[in-house]
C-alpha cells in the first residue's frame, strides 16, 4: 500500500490563503474613505443590480469584493443578525463591532477547515458615529482576521498600490466632492503606473451621512447627482488652473464694480440651485434588508 502524501499544516494553510488572495485580486476595487458627514463607498462596478456595497443596519454598511454568491451569502447573514439583535435586545445595540466579529468567526471557520475550500471575499464594515472620531471601519481579510482602519482603505484589485495612494493624500475634514474625486482617482490608477477614465456609469457610490434626520443613514448616490458631484469638482480644478482670467476680465471692462456684483450674484444663485437638486435626489434606501 503507498503512503499518502504528507502536507505539514503550515504549508496547507499557506496554500489556502494564496487560493484565496489570487481569487480576491481578480476582482475590481472598493474604496471606504471618511469625510466630514459620515463615511463614503466608491466600488468600482458597471452593474446596477449586483450590488457590492449595500446597506446593514441603521447606521451600519457593507462592502465586499471576491465571489459574488460568496459575499451576498454573507451579507444575508449579516442582515439577519442586525435585525433579531435589534428586535431581541435594542437598535443601539447593534454596532459595527459586534458584526465584525460574528463575520471573523464564519470566516476563520471556513478558511481553517479542510473539508471545504476558503471563501475568496474580503469584507468591510463600517459604522457611522454622531462625530468622526466615532467612526468605525473593520476590513476582514480571507482568514477571519480583523483589520481597525481608520481614514481611508482599499480592498481588492492592486489594494496595496491604491491603499498607498490614498494614504498619501486623504487627509480629515474633506467634503464629500472632495472625497469622492480622491477615491476615483484612487481607483482609475492601473498597476503600470497610468491612468483610466470612470465615469459615472462605472462607479457604484454609496454614503453613511450622519447629518441625515432618518434613523437610516444609508444612502446611494446615483444619477445626476453623482454626475453633478464629478463634473462640478472637474471644473473647479479647471478653473483654479486659469488664475489670470478672471482678472483679465475685470480690468477689460469700463463698470468693473457692476460686473463682479453681477458674478458675485450669479455664482451665489448657482450654489443655491445645486444644494436644492441635491436635497430633492435624497430618497431612503428601499429594500436593503430584503433577503
Amino acid at each position: 500500500m503507498s503512503t499518502p502524501f504528507y502536507v505539514s499544516p503550515q504549508q496547507a494553510m499557506a496554500d489556502r490563503a494564496e487560493y484565496a488572495r489570487k481569487g480576491i485580486a481578480r476582482g475590481r476595487s472598493v474604496v471606504v474613505l471618511q469625510y466630514t458627514d459620515g463615511v463614503l463607498f466608491v466600488a468600482e462596478n458597471p452593474s446596477r443590480a449586483l450590488h457590492k456595497v449595500s446597506e446593514i443596519y441603521d447606521r451600519i454598511a457593507f462592502a465586499a469584493v471576491g465571489k459574488y454568491n460568496e459575499f451576498e451569502n454573507l451579507r444575508i447573514g449579516g442582515v439577519r443578525y442586525a435585525d433579531l439583535r435589534g428586535y431581541t435586545y435594542d437598535r443601539e445595540d447593534v454596532t459595527a463591532r459586534g458584526l465584525a466579529n460574528v463575520y471573523a468567526q464564519t470566516l476563520g471557520t471556513i478558511f481553517s477547515s479542510a473539508a471545504e475550500k476558503p471563501y475568496e471575499v474580503e469584507l468591510i464594515v463600517a459604522e457611522v458615529g454622531n462625530a468622526p472620531e466615532d467612526d468605525q471601519i473593520y476590513r476582514l481579510p480571507h482568514d477571519g482576521s480583523i483589520v481597525d482602519e481608520h481614514g481611508s482603505v482599499a480592498v481588492g484589485g492592486n489594494a496595496d498600490q491604491i491603499s498607498s495612494y490614498l494614504d498619501q493624500r486623504h487627509r480629515d475634514g474633506m467634503t464629500l466632492a472632495e472625497a469622492l474625486r480622491l477615491a476615483v482617482d484612487s481607483l482609475s490608477r492601473d498597476t503600470n503606473g497610468g491612468e483610466r477614465t470612470l465615469t459615472a456609469e462605472h462607479l457604484e457610490v454609496a454614503v453613511l451621512d450622519r447629518t441625515r434626520p432618518q434613523k437610516r443613514k444609508f444612502k446611494r448616490i446615483l444619477g445626476r447627482q453623482l454626475s453633478r458631484l464629478l463634473d462640478g469638482h472637474a471644473a473647479g480644478e479647471q478653473e483654479k488652473g486659469q488664475p489670470g482670467e478672471g482678472a483679465g476680465e475685470s480690468s477689460g471692462t469700463g463698470s468693473t464694480g457692476g460686473n463682479g456684483k453681477g458674478a458675485g450674484k450669479g455664482g451665489a444663485a448657482g450654489k443655491n440651485g445645486s444644494g436644492a437638486s441635491a436635497a430633492d435626489a435624497d430618497e431612503p434606501e428601499s429594500g436593503a434588508a430584503d433577503d
